[in-house]
């Protein structure tokens, strides 16, 4: 059952990368989306990671409300 879970939730994770189009940037080349990855992570590490993460959390929540609701995406949190 374990196994199972763990499946789904690696697939759920995936889908999310191709959600967010980084397959299609990286025109599915996955050396570069693992780069991707560990550089956002090196980023997060970088800065102070609760603010970093609660801003990722942020955005991530007004993408899934923007689509359930079939809104315009909400503009940028980042500062000019």
């Amino acid at each position: 059952m374990q196994r199972r879970e763990r499946t789904r939730h690696l697939i759920e994770l995936g889908g999310l990368v191709q959600k967010a189009g980084l397959v299609d940037l990286a025109d599915d080349d996955r050396a570069t989306i693992y780069g991707a990855l560990l550089e956002l992570v090196g980023r997060a590490r970088n800065d102070d990671a609760s603010d970093t993460l609660t801003l990722w959390k942020r955005r991530g929540k007004r993408a899934f409300d923007a689509e359930a609701g079939d809104a315009s995406p909400a503009p940028s949190d980042r500062p000019a």
